[in-house]
């Protein structure tokens, strides 16, 4: 399961993100991951969240960003949900056609695990395109 949570700068998004992380860690069994940007969430997060600076680990595509998301998986099967803080700054990409890509493959990838991701794009929800759309 995918879900795509879409809107402006500064407008909220991870602070929805940290509370759906913290829900998260109080209903669900497993581990979580949450992969930003750069290292900026300082919260008193559960110790069931990995939080992960993807700066540290040179991902520069969706392409790296796809293997660096299997890699975590095959490295730890407890995973149960993954999320993504700002995603065209971990991938470094605002193409929105890569957006749409990756947010099917991440679709495909996680259904079968039964594993729940998470991720945020800074940008206007009505630019969103249509694959955009069916995961917001």
């Amino acid at each position: 399961m995918v879900r795509l949570i879409m809107s402006g700068s500064g407008e909220g998004k991870t602070k929805q993100l940290i509370e759906l992380m913290e829900n998260a860690a109080e209903q669900d069994v497993g581990c979580m991951v949450c992969i930003e940007p750069t290292r900026n969430m300082s919260f008193n997060l559960r110790h069931q969240t990995r939080m992960i600076d993807a700066s540290e680990f040179s991902i520069d595509s969706f392409e790296t960003l796809r293997g660096f998301i299997c890699g975590l998986y095959a490295g730890n099967y407890d995973i149960s949900h993954v999320f993504i803080d700002n995603l065209c700054k971990v991938a470094r990409s605002n193409d929105e056609r890569q957006v749409g890509q990756f947010l099917n493959w991440l679709d495909g990838f996680s259904s079968p695990l039964n594993l729940k991701i998470t991720v945020t794009v800074s940008a206007n929800p009505d630019t969103a395109t249509d694959t955009m759309r069916k995961f917001m």
